[in-house]
Formats: C-alpha cells, sequence, structure tokens
C-alpha cells in the first residue's frame, strides 16, 4: 500500500510541476518545454490533462501550449489520413466492382 502512494505522490508532484511550468508558459527553458511536451505525449493520463485543464492559474499557458502542440496536424497526421482515405477508397471501389449489376 505504501508502494502506490508514494507513486501517486510522485505523480502528483509532476502534474503540480507541469501546472507551475505551464502558468510561466511560454517563458520557459527549452528543457522545460520538451519535458511538457514529453508529460502530454508520454505520462500524462486524461485525468492528468483533465485537472491541469481545470487549473485556472494555468489555464492561459495551457491553451496557448495546447494551441502550439497538441491540437495542430503534423505530418505524421497527414501521411495517417491519407492512408486512411486510400484505404477506405480502395474499399470502396473493390465493393462497387464486386457488386452485381
Amino acid at each position: 500500500m505504501a508502494n502506490s502512494s508514494t507513486i501517486a505522490a510522485a505523480v502528483d508532484a509532476r502534474r503540480a510541476h507541469v501546472e507551475a511550468l505551464l502558468t510561466a508558459y511560454p517563458d520557459v527553458t527549452p528543457e522545460e518545454h520538451a519535458l511538457l511536451i514529453n508529460w502530454f505525449k508520454r505520462e500524462a493520463s486524461a485525468l492528468d490533462v483533465a485537472l491541469v485543464a481545470s487549473n485556472p492559474a494555468a489555464q492561459r499557458g495551457y491553451r496557448k501550449f495546447r494551441a502550439e502542440h497538441v491540437d495542430r496536424f503534423t505530418a505524421k497526421d497527414m501521411v495517417r489520413a491519407l492512408l486512411f482515405v486510400v484505404v477506405v477508397a480502395g474499399l470502396v471501389l473493390v465493393t462497387v466492382a464486386g457488386a452485381p449489376a
């Protein structure tokens, strides 16, 4: 039980650190910027993000960070979308070509 409370305390401390960085955002160092990106992409749970988003002190920085890094479409996103469209179009063509006249 002590182990899970230690982990929870570490998660809470990390989220508090992220909130503090977002309060100062965009005036953060490159290392802190990288930490924010890593936290949002790899560490944060949906609950963590919701708690950060609901913090009034971090809200301005959170919105700016989110607009710059979370909500933007990347080249990887565009490739995935193009691949999806090609697969769907191929399935439609196969279905239409195989349908009896």
